[in-house]
């Protein structure tokens, strides 16, 4: 003998499994979205650079094979280190970039910066930066900074520059205003 369930309770046990289903998978994509190996506080020393770093995390974690793409085109960091970071080591796409984009202005190996913030992530990126001779407000911290503006054209994601960058995009600065 079976028993006979109306239409209308089949309906709602079916949209009622449905938002279940739905309501997990949203909270394990964002639990994962934040599962990074080092606790996620990048501290260059730079508001601005934090924010765009951050920002760099959504980017990544959203268009991972874009974001991979840039790393390894642009930023002459080895695609097989980019995959490894993300998915093996579950490292923060805002601090691959950091890491590659550091090493891109001091032409060394992306592999380099990346080891030296595996042993002294605890300080932040700003002593990181420090100990390769990267300061805020230094000639390569300044190419750091205005890195972010193509890669973030490349993207095709809008960027709000700051005061520091103006002098290097003056039409974009007058644009915003």
């Amino acid at each position: 003998m079976s028993v006979q369930i109306p239409i209308a309770g089949k309906l709602r046990t079916r949209v009622f499994a449905l938002a279940a289903a739905v309501a997990t998978l949203a909270g394990a994509g964002a639990a994962n979205a934040q599962d990074f190996r080092f606790d996620w506080n990048p501290r260059s020393g730079d508001p601005w650079v934090d924010s765009q770093l951050e920002d760099v995390n959504r980017y990544g974690a959203r268009y991972r094979q874009s974001f991979i793409d840039e790393m390894v085109r642009y930023y002459g960091a080895p695609r097989n280190l980019v995959e490894t970071l993300l998915e093996d080591e579950r490292w923060a796409p805002g601090d691959i970039y950091y890491a590659c984009a550091a090493a891109d202005v001091l032409g060394r190996p992306c592999r380099h910066v990346v080891e030296l913030w595996q042993r002294d992530h605890e300080q932040g990126w700003s002593a990181v930066a420090e100990q390769l001779g990267i300061t805020p407000g230094s000639a390569r911290f300044d190419r750091i900074k205005r890195g972010f503006v193509p890669t973030y054209d490349r993207w095709g994601r809008p960027i709000q520059i700051d005061e520091d960058l103006t002098r290097h995009y003056p039409k974009r600065a007058s644009a915003a205003r």
